[in-house]
């Protein structure tokens, strides 16, 4: 029996755990993808009190704080969340169930796909949605970023590193990176922007060799490339929480009040799977704090009997 059982062990999983130890929860903490999409970032320097750090390293200090307390990390998928008529939760894994108090999705988001011709046959071909993984691959090749975020800017600032030319392409009027990766956009030489343009179709038999474009650009709608790197944003990990009954909004995010809470008494949401607007790993850690908190306040205002 945990007080408090984390769903997803990336950084705002480690960071709930570690404070809900502190505040003297039984916590554990169960995901597949240990450290979560923060350790695919090679340089992160946004994180208050590093200066600068890779994302595997800001994963790990955190893990290690957390393994600092009696918190017990287990690798594994969650595959069902119920509660009984006590109110316990039962948590079960392709490995085992867990039985708590109260639950924290920390679940993340999962890419989401360029659904156009070409993309299932390409994926691995020169179809690739991590810069970090597969940039090396492409030394001295020309390549794209679908996408207009900050994340699609530090992928394709990163593939400059590797690449003789970077494209980025996104379907707005403007990329919206922040202001310090806005700036090293621009000072790029390998970088171009074309903006307000899709891509249709990826071109290629066994590898990339192109992309069709839905506008022409220097006369032509098509483009040619040796590789495609894909940021388009995600799709939040919630349908758990759903079958709990907690509330999302029309993009599938968990909705939560200023404390973390969600609809459901004992359910509690931090990160990317809920419905904040600005999603930053401090944020998220801040999120996954707070609900620890509540956690707590939780667990110790009611009297909890389990009978078997």
């Amino acid at each position: 029996m945990y007080d408090l059982v984390v769903i997803g062990s990336g950084v705002t999983g480690y960071g709930a755990a570690m404070y809900a130890a502190r505040l003297d929860l039984s916590c554990a903490v169960i995901g597949d993808v240990d450290g979560g999409t923060i350790t695919l970032t090679d340089d992160v320097a946004n994180y208050p009190g590093f200066k600068q750090l890779t994302g595997q390293e800001l994963a790990n200090n955190l893990k290690s704080h957390a393994e600092a307390y009696a918190v017990h990390i287990e690798t594994g998928t969650v595959t069902d969340v119920f509660r009984d008529e006590q109110g316990f939760f039962y948590v079960v894994s392709d490995k085992k169930t867990f039985l708590a108090k109260s639950i924290l999705f920390a679940t993340g988001m999962k890419e989401r796909e360029l659904e156009v011709p070409g993309h299932d046959e390409l994926r691995n071909r020169g179809v690739s949605y991590c810069a970090l993984c597969d940039a090396p691959l492409f030394k001295d090749r020309v390549v794209a970023v679908i996408g207009g975020s900050d994340s699609a800017a530090k992928e394709a600032l990163l593939l400059s590193k590797y690449c003789s030319k970077v494209y980025i392409i996104y379907r707005r009027e403007k990329i919206r990176p922040e202001p310090i990766n806005a700036r090293r956009i621009e000072k790029e030489s390998k970088i171009e922007v074309i903006t307000e343009t899709n891509v249709t179709e990826i071109l290629g038999d066994d590898r990339v060799t192109a992309v069709r474009l839905d506008k022409p650009y220097n006369g032509s709608d098509t483009l040619s490339l040796d590789g495609i790197f894909i940021a388009i944003g995600g799709i939040p990990h919630s349908e758990l929480a759903q079958k709990l009954g907690v509330n999302v909004n029309e993009k599938g995010e968990i909705m939560i009040d200023r404390s973390s809470r969600t609809n459901v008494e004992g359910v509690f949401a931090a990160g990317d799977v809920v419905d904040t607007e600005f999603k930053q790993a401090i944020t998220g850690v801040a999120e996954g704090v707070h609900a620890a908190y509540e956690a707590y306040k939780y667990v110790n205002e009611h009297d909890f009997v389990f009978t078997c």
